[in-house]
């Protein structure tokens, strides 16, 4: 079992993926309704995904990657 210290690690990491993709998404000028439905996600997974509320699937992430047009790497650093 993880000591408790690891899960803030990963909430960190949560919020800055998150911050990632709001940044992504706004540089291109895509609201979140044409990234969330162009995505084939709902808009709720896409807000929680951006506010670091949300542990996202790899496939979720690759579509996000797909439609912002960046590679995977660079949203989950």
């Amino acid at each position: 079992m993880h000591p408790p210290e690891d899960d803030a690690w990963l909430y960190e990491h949560s919020r800055v993926l998150g911050d990632r993709i709001r940044t992504a998404r706004r540089a291109r000028r895509i609201s979140q309704e044409q990234l969330h439905l162009r995505a084939g996600i709902s808009r709720n997974v896409l807000q929680k995904i951006e506010s670091g509320r949300h542990n996202p699937t790899y496939f979720t992430l690759l579509r996000i990657a797909r439609v912002l047009d960046v590679p995977l790497r660079d949203l989950v650093g």
